[in-house]
Protein backbone atom coordinates (compact mmCIF):
# COMPACT_ATOMS: atom_id res chain seq x y z
CA UNK A 1 0.00 0.00 0.00
CA UNK A 2 1.13 3.41 -0.90
CA UNK A 3 0.03 6.72 0.21
CA UNK A 4 -0.84 9.76 -2.15
CA UNK A 5 1.88 12.09 -2.17
CA UNK A 6 1.56 15.11 -4.59
CA UNK A 7 3.70 17.85 -5.78
CA UNK A 8 2.78 20.81 -6.58
CA UNK A 9 4.09 24.28 -8.79
CA UNK A 10 2.71 26.90 -7.75
CA UNK A 11 1.55 29.64 -10.40
CA UNK A 12 -0.36 32.54 -11.27
CA UNK A 13 0.43 34.19 -7.67
CA UNK A 14 -0.33 38.02 -7.97
CA UNK A 15 1.02 40.97 -5.55
CA UNK A 16 -1.26 42.08 -2.77
CA UNK A 17 -2.78 45.28 -3.28
CA UNK A 18 -4.35 45.27 -6.76
CA UNK A 19 -4.75 48.64 -8.67
CA UNK A 20 -8.93 47.92 -8.44
CA UNK A 21 -8.17 47.65 -5.29
CA UNK A 22 -9.55 44.50 -4.26
CA UNK A 23 -8.26 41.69 -2.17
CA UNK A 24 -5.30 39.93 -3.71
CA UNK A 25 -6.01 36.40 -5.48
CA UNK A 26 -4.98 33.43 -3.49
CA UNK A 27 -1.93 31.32 -5.10
CA UNK A 28 -3.32 28.66 -7.36
CA UNK A 29 -1.43 25.35 -7.54
CA UNK A 30 -0.81 22.88 -10.15
CA UNK A 31 -0.56 19.26 -9.10
CA UNK A 32 1.71 16.16 -9.85
CA UNK A 33 1.14 12.76 -8.20
CA UNK A 34 4.28 11.06 -6.56
CA UNK A 35 3.99 8.07 -3.20
CA UNK A 36 5.04 7.65 -0.18
CA UNK A 37 5.35 3.96 1.62
CA UNK A 38 2.80 2.49 4.13
CA UNK A 39 4.63 2.02 7.12
CA UNK A 40 5.07 -1.48 8.12
CA UNK A 41 3.28 -3.48 10.61
CA UNK A 42 -0.72 -3.51 11.37
CA UNK A 43 -2.93 -2.12 8.68
CA UNK A 44 -4.37 1.38 9.38
CA UNK A 45 -4.36 4.73 8.44
CA UNK A 46 -1.25 7.00 8.85
CA UNK A 47 -1.61 10.16 10.76
CA UNK A 48 0.67 13.00 9.79
CA UNK A 49 1.60 15.95 12.45
CA UNK A 50 4.87 17.52 11.25
CA UNK A 51 7.65 18.09 9.30
CA UNK A 52 11.36 19.55 9.28
CA UNK A 53 14.23 19.42 6.91
CA UNK A 54 17.63 20.43 7.01
CA UNK A 55 20.97 19.66 5.54
CA UNK A 56 19.87 18.33 2.29
CA UNK A 57 17.34 16.05 4.38
CA UNK A 58 12.78 16.18 5.01
CA UNK A 59 10.73 14.12 7.19
CA UNK A 60 7.69 14.03 8.08
CA UNK A 61 6.46 12.40 11.24
CA UNK A 62 3.61 11.09 12.36
CA UNK A 63 2.11 7.49 13.24
CA UNK A 64 -0.50 4.86 12.69
CA UNK A 65 -4.08 4.33 13.93
CA UNK A 66 -5.61 0.57 13.37
CA UNK A 67 -9.39 0.11 13.23
CA UNK A 68 -9.37 -0.33 16.89
CA UNK A 69 -7.80 2.70 17.26
CA UNK A 70 -4.31 1.83 19.16
CA UNK A 71 -1.65 3.72 17.45
CA UNK A 72 1.92 3.57 16.62
CA UNK A 73 4.65 6.00 15.97
CA UNK A 74 6.13 6.53 12.28
CA UNK A 75 8.66 8.64 10.38
CA UNK A 76 9.02 9.10 6.55
CA UNK A 77 12.65 10.41 4.97
CA UNK A 78 13.83 11.68 2.20
CA UNK A 79 17.02 12.86 0.75
CA UNK A 80 15.26 14.49 -2.72
CA UNK A 81 12.01 14.80 -1.64
CA UNK A 82 11.00 11.83 -4.66
CA UNK A 83 12.01 8.90 -3.26
CA UNK A 84 11.20 8.28 0.54
CA UNK A 85 11.69 5.65 3.14
CA UNK A 86 10.94 4.30 6.20
CA UNK A 87 13.81 4.60 9.08
CA UNK A 88 13.32 1.97 11.76
CA UNK A 89 12.01 2.85 14.88
CA UNK A 90 13.03 1.31 18.15
CA UNK A 91 10.82 2.50 21.22
CA UNK A 92 11.59 1.51 24.29
CA UNK A 93 8.74 1.64 26.85
CA UNK A 94 5.35 0.79 26.80
CA UNK A 95 3.80 4.26 26.31
CA UNK A 96 6.41 4.61 23.29
CA UNK A 97 5.30 1.74 21.51
CA UNK A 98 2.15 3.52 21.51
CA UNK A 99 3.16 7.36 20.94
CA UNK A 100 2.02 9.92 18.14
CA UNK A 101 5.32 11.73 16.79
CA UNK A 102 3.58 15.38 16.77
CA UNK A 103 6.74 17.91 16.68
CA UNK A 104 9.98 17.87 14.98
CA UNK A 105 13.27 19.40 14.38
CA UNK A 106 16.41 18.69 12.20
CA UNK A 107 19.94 19.73 13.11
CA UNK A 108 23.21 18.26 10.38
CA UNK A 109 20.62 15.49 8.69
CA UNK A 110 19.94 14.10 11.99
CA UNK A 111 16.34 14.14 13.23
CA UNK A 112 14.72 14.75 16.82
CA UNK A 113 10.96 14.39 17.65
CA UNK A 114 8.74 14.53 20.44
CA UNK A 115 5.94 11.74 20.97
CA UNK A 116 2.37 11.60 23.09
CA UNK A 117 -0.03 9.07 23.67
CA UNK A 118 -3.16 9.54 26.85
CA UNK A 119 -2.19 6.61 28.83
CA UNK A 120 -2.46 6.35 33.00
CA UNK A 121 -5.37 6.46 35.69
CA UNK A 122 -6.29 9.87 34.68
CA UNK A 123 -5.49 9.48 30.33
CA UNK A 124 -2.79 12.17 30.52
CA UNK A 125 -0.57 12.45 27.95
CA UNK A 126 2.59 10.60 27.98
CA UNK A 127 5.28 12.73 26.18
CA UNK A 128 8.34 11.26 25.66
CA UNK A 129 11.55 12.47 23.46
CA UNK A 130 13.12 10.65 20.11
CA UNK A 131 16.38 10.79 18.44
CA UNK A 132 18.02 9.58 14.74
CA UNK A 133 21.11 7.73 15.47
CA UNK A 134 23.84 8.02 12.97
CA UNK A 135 22.59 4.56 11.67
CA UNK A 136 19.54 6.29 10.68
CA UNK A 137 17.73 4.66 13.35
CA UNK A 138 15.36 6.27 15.50
CA UNK A 139 15.32 5.73 18.79
CA UNK A 140 12.84 6.34 21.70
CA UNK A 141 14.84 8.13 24.61
CA UNK A 142 14.95 7.00 28.08
CA UNK A 143 13.70 9.81 30.53
CA UNK A 144 11.95 9.75 33.93
CA UNK A 145 8.37 10.46 34.21
CA UNK A 146 8.63 13.98 35.36
CA UNK A 147 10.59 14.85 32.79
CA UNK A 148 7.87 15.53 30.58
CA UNK A 149 4.79 14.21 32.90
CA UNK A 150 3.86 14.35 36.95
CA UNK A 151 2.26 17.15 38.63
CA UNK A 152 3.94 20.30 37.11
CA UNK A 153 3.41 19.26 33.93
CA UNK A 154 1.14 21.79 31.25
CA UNK A 155 3.08 21.28 27.89
CA UNK A 156 5.57 20.60 25.72
CA UNK A 157 5.04 22.38 22.48
CA UNK A 158 7.35 22.70 20.07
CA UNK A 159 11.17 21.29 19.61
CA UNK A 160 13.44 23.37 17.71
CA UNK A 161 17.19 23.19 16.81
CA UNK A 162 19.78 25.34 16.71
CA UNK A 163 23.96 25.19 15.64
CA UNK A 164 24.91 24.29 19.06
CA UNK A 165 21.88 21.98 20.49
CA UNK A 166 17.95 21.46 20.95
CA UNK A 167 15.30 23.25 22.78
CA UNK A 168 11.75 22.14 23.39
CA UNK A 169 9.47 25.18 24.30
CA UNK A 170 6.28 24.61 26.38
CA UNK A 171 5.05 25.59 30.15
CA UNK A 172 5.06 24.01 33.36
CA UNK A 173 2.69 24.94 36.45
CA UNK A 174 4.44 28.44 37.31
CA UNK A 175 4.97 29.27 33.17
CA UNK A 176 6.69 29.35 30.40
CA UNK A 177 9.65 26.34 30.79
CA UNK A 178 12.37 25.28 28.29
CA UNK A 179 14.09 21.72 28.37
CA UNK A 180 17.81 22.46 26.42
CA UNK A 181 20.19 19.20 25.06
CA UNK A 182 23.26 19.61 23.45
CA UNK A 183 23.00 16.28 21.93
CA UNK A 184 19.07 15.69 20.81
CA UNK A 185 18.79 12.87 23.36
CA UNK A 186 18.86 13.99 27.25
CA UNK A 187 17.21 17.15 27.72
CA UNK A 188 17.39 19.49 31.02
CA UNK A 189 14.28 20.64 32.27
CA UNK A 190 14.76 24.57 32.82
CA UNK A 191 11.36 25.89 34.69
CA UNK A 192 10.81 28.78 37.06
CA UNK A 193 13.26 30.76 35.31
CA UNK A 194 13.09 34.81 36.66
CA UNK A 195 11.51 36.13 33.33
CA UNK A 196 10.65 33.47 31.55
CA UNK A 197 7.89 32.39 34.39
CA UNK A 198 5.61 33.88 35.55
CA UNK A 199 5.55 36.04 38.54
CA UNK A 200 3.85 38.83 40.06
CA UNK A 201 3.51 40.47 36.80
CA UNK A 202 0.95 37.59 35.75
CA UNK A 203 0.94 33.90 34.52
CA UNK A 204 3.25 32.86 31.36
CA UNK A 205 2.69 30.47 28.36
CA UNK A 206 5.39 29.97 25.52
CA UNK A 207 4.36 28.38 22.57
CA UNK A 208 7.24 28.51 19.81
CA UNK A 209 11.04 29.10 19.68
CA UNK A 210 13.70 29.71 17.24
CA UNK A 211 17.72 29.39 17.21
CA UNK A 212 19.03 32.72 16.23
CA UNK A 213 22.91 33.04 16.34
CA UNK A 214 24.37 30.71 19.35
CA UNK A 215 21.28 31.81 21.38
CA UNK A 216 17.34 31.41 21.94
CA UNK A 217 14.42 33.35 20.88
CA UNK A 218 11.24 32.22 22.75
CA UNK A 219 7.59 33.27 21.72
CA UNK A 220 4.34 33.39 23.73
CA UNK A 221 2.00 35.76 26.06
CA UNK A 222 1.25 36.29 29.50
CA UNK A 223 -1.94 36.88 31.27
CA UNK A 224 -1.64 39.74 33.38
CA UNK A 225 -2.39 39.45 37.74
CA UNK A 226 -6.14 40.17 37.66
CA UNK A 227 -6.51 40.63 33.67
CA UNK A 228 -8.88 38.51 31.32
CA UNK A 229 -7.09 38.88 28.10
CA UNK A 230 -3.16 36.94 27.01
CA UNK A 231 -0.83 39.78 25.76
CA UNK A 232 1.57 38.71 23.44
CA UNK A 233 5.64 38.40 24.71
CA UNK A 234 8.88 37.50 23.48
CA UNK A 235 12.09 36.18 25.30
CA UNK A 236 15.86 36.25 24.49
CA UNK A 237 18.61 33.99 25.88
CA UNK A 238 22.05 33.65 25.31
CA UNK A 239 22.27 30.04 26.60
CA UNK A 240 18.88 28.68 27.72
CA UNK A 241 19.16 29.88 31.28
CA UNK A 242 19.50 33.51 31.44
CA UNK A 243 16.23 35.06 29.68
CA UNK A 244 15.39 39.00 28.93
CA UNK A 245 11.65 39.82 28.58
CA UNK A 246 9.89 41.99 25.86
CA UNK A 247 6.62 43.26 25.51
CA UNK A 248 4.92 42.71 21.36
CA UNK A 249 2.90 46.08 20.81
CA UNK A 250 -0.57 45.24 20.51
CA UNK A 251 -3.96 46.72 20.46
CA UNK A 252 -5.13 46.96 24.13
CA UNK A 253 -2.02 44.56 25.22
CA UNK A 254 -3.99 41.61 23.79
CA UNK A 255 -3.00 38.94 21.88
CA UNK A 256 -0.64 36.04 21.74
CA UNK A 257 2.55 35.24 19.51
CA UNK A 258 2.34 31.85 18.92
CA UNK A 259 4.84 31.12 15.97
CA UNK A 260 8.61 32.39 15.25
CA UNK A 261 11.34 32.20 12.19
CA UNK A 262 14.37 33.87 11.67
CA UNK A 263 14.33 35.16 8.26
CA UNK A 264 16.54 38.05 5.83
CA UNK A 265 18.69 39.17 8.59
CA UNK A 266 15.04 39.32 10.48
CA UNK A 267 13.08 37.49 13.07
CA UNK A 268 9.05 37.61 12.49
CA UNK A 269 6.37 36.37 15.06
CA UNK A 270 2.85 35.62 14.07
CA UNK A 271 0.12 35.56 16.24
CA UNK A 272 -3.96 36.31 16.91
CA UNK A 273 -4.84 39.48 17.95
CA UNK A 274 -8.62 40.75 17.85
CA UNK A 275 -10.36 39.30 14.83
CA UNK A 276 -7.28 38.47 12.72
CA UNK A 277 -3.51 37.78 13.33
CA UNK A 278 -0.67 40.05 13.42
CA UNK A 279 2.91 39.86 12.08
CA UNK A 280 5.85 41.71 14.58
CA UNK A 281 9.48 42.13 13.46
CA UNK A 282 12.62 42.48 15.28
CA UNK A 283 16.15 42.47 14.16
CA UNK A 284 18.31 39.49 14.57
CA UNK A 285 21.68 40.90 15.19
CA UNK A 286 20.67 41.53 19.03
CA UNK A 287 18.78 39.29 19.84
CA UNK A 288 21.58 36.40 18.74
CA UNK A 289 23.57 38.04 21.33
CA UNK A 290 21.11 37.08 23.99
CA UNK A 291 19.52 41.16 24.54
CA UNK A 292 16.29 42.18 24.63
CA UNK A 293 14.52 42.45 21.10
CA UNK A 294 12.85 46.00 19.85
CA UNK A 295 9.84 44.47 18.27
CA UNK A 296 7.41 46.61 16.00
CA UNK A 297 4.31 45.94 14.32
CA UNK A 298 5.28 44.76 10.66
CA UNK A 299 1.83 43.67 8.97
CA UNK A 300 -1.54 41.77 9.71
CA UNK A 301 -4.12 39.44 7.76
CA UNK A 302 -7.61 38.50 8.54
CA UNK A 303 -9.16 35.45 10.37
CA UNK A 304 -10.53 33.77 7.21
CA UNK A 305 -13.69 32.24 9.11
CA UNK A 306 -15.24 32.29 13.22
CA UNK A 307 -14.16 30.55 16.28
CA UNK A 308 -10.83 30.69 17.74
CA UNK A 309 -7.65 31.84 15.95
CA UNK A 310 -4.60 29.88 15.89
CA UNK A 311 -1.33 30.04 14.19
CA UNK A 312 -0.27 26.43 13.62
CA UNK A 313 2.65 26.98 11.74
CA UNK A 314 5.29 29.59 10.24
CA UNK A 315 8.30 28.41 8.04
CA UNK A 316 10.53 30.62 5.65
CA UNK A 317 10.74 29.71 2.39
CA UNK A 318 13.74 31.58 0.75
CA UNK A 319 13.61 35.25 2.03
CA UNK A 320 9.84 34.83 2.10
CA UNK A 321 7.41 33.00 4.91
CA UNK A 322 4.57 30.62 4.95
CA UNK A 323 2.17 30.77 7.56
CA UNK A 324 -0.34 27.93 8.49
CA UNK A 325 -3.58 29.48 10.40
CA UNK A 326 -6.59 27.90 11.64
CA UNK A 327 -10.37 29.02 12.92
CA UNK A 328 -13.41 27.70 12.73
CA UNK A 329 -13.32 27.68 8.64
CA UNK A 330 -10.28 25.25 8.93
CA UNK A 331 -7.14 25.58 8.16
CA UNK A 332 -5.72 28.38 5.37
CA UNK A 333 -2.26 29.34 4.00
CA UNK A 334 -0.82 33.05 3.68
CA UNK A 335 2.54 34.31 2.18
CA UNK A 336 4.33 36.89 2.98
CA UNK A 337 7.53 38.10 0.77
CA UNK A 338 7.99 41.53 3.00
CA UNK A 339 9.20 39.62 6.07
CA UNK A 340 5.48 40.01 7.56
CA UNK A 341 4.38 43.51 5.79
CA UNK A 342 1.69 41.99 3.39
CA UNK A 343 0.06 38.60 3.37
CA UNK A 344 -1.53 37.02 0.24
CA UNK A 345 -3.95 33.58 0.66
CA UNK A 346 -2.65 30.73 -0.84
CA UNK A 347 -4.91 28.19 -1.94
CA UNK A 348 -5.21 25.06 0.05
CA UNK A 349 -4.83 21.67 -1.92
CA UNK A 350 -7.07 20.17 0.36
CA UNK A 351 -9.64 21.22 2.73
CA UNK A 352 -8.92 20.64 6.02
CA UNK A 353 -11.31 21.28 9.06
CA UNK A 354 -9.66 22.35 12.11
CA UNK A 355 -10.36 18.88 15.13
CA UNK A 356 -8.32 17.37 16.94
CA UNK A 357 -8.06 14.69 14.29
CA UNK A 358 -6.22 16.94 11.97
CA UNK A 359 -2.84 19.11 11.00
CA UNK A 360 -1.38 21.24 8.68
CA UNK A 361 2.82 21.81 8.29
CA UNK A 362 5.65 22.93 6.32
CA UNK A 363 9.18 22.81 5.87
CA UNK A 364 11.38 24.47 3.39
CA UNK A 365 14.86 23.73 2.47
CA UNK A 366 15.99 27.49 0.69
CA UNK A 367 13.36 27.89 -2.04
CA UNK A 368 11.82 24.71 -1.85
CA UNK A 369 9.10 23.87 0.02
CA UNK A 370 7.26 20.59 1.39
CA UNK A 371 3.29 21.07 2.75
CA UNK A 372 1.66 17.69 4.57
CA UNK A 373 -1.81 17.94 5.36
CA UNK A 374 -3.78 15.17 7.23
CA UNK A 375 -7.64 15.49 7.26
CA UNK A 376 -8.96 13.34 9.35
CA UNK A 377 -9.54 10.76 6.13
CA UNK A 378 -5.88 10.44 4.93
CA UNK A 379 -2.50 12.19 4.53
CA UNK A 380 -1.56 14.16 1.93
CA UNK A 381 2.00 15.85 1.03
CA UNK A 382 2.56 18.44 -1.59
CA UNK A 383 5.51 19.89 -2.60
CA UNK A 384 6.42 23.45 -4.55
CA UNK A 385 9.56 24.34 -6.11
CA UNK A 386 11.49 27.64 -7.17
CA UNK A 387 9.64 31.26 -6.47
CA UNK A 388 6.08 30.48 -7.57
CA UNK A 389 4.85 31.48 -4.22
CA UNK A 390 6.05 35.31 -4.47
CA UNK A 391 4.63 35.08 -7.83
CA UNK A 392 5.78 37.86 -10.57
CA UNK A 393 9.82 38.37 -11.32
CA UNK A 394 10.56 38.57 -7.55
CA UNK A 395 11.76 42.09 -7.77
CA UNK A 396 10.02 43.11 -4.43
CA UNK A 397 13.05 44.53 -2.46
CA UNK A 398 13.19 43.75 1.35
CA UNK A 399 12.50 46.50 4.10
CA UNK A 400 15.75 48.63 4.90
CA UNK A 401 15.42 47.83 8.41
CA UNK A 402 13.91 45.62 10.53
CA UNK A 403 12.94 47.34 14.09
Amino acid sequence: MVLGLLAVLLTGCERAGRPDGAPPRPVDPGWRSLTLPMPPGAPGRPLLRDATACAGRWYVVGGVADAAGATRPAVWSSVDGVTWSLPRLVPLSFYGRQQVLYAAACRAARLAALGTVSGGAHGNPRVGSWIEGADRVVREVPAPFERFGGPRAVSASRLVAGPHGWLIVGSRVDGAAVWASTDGAEFTLREGLPELAGDRRGRTAAYDGSAVGTGWLVVGAVLPAGGTALSPLAWTSSDGVAWRRAELPAPGGRGQAQRVVSVGGAVVAVGPVGDGFVAWRAAAEPVADGAAARWRRAGAFAAAGPGVAVVAGLTAVGSGLLAVTRTGAGHRLWYSDDLGGSWRPVTMPVAVADSGETAVAAAAQGERLLLMADDGRGPHVWWTSGPALGGGDGSRSLPNTWN
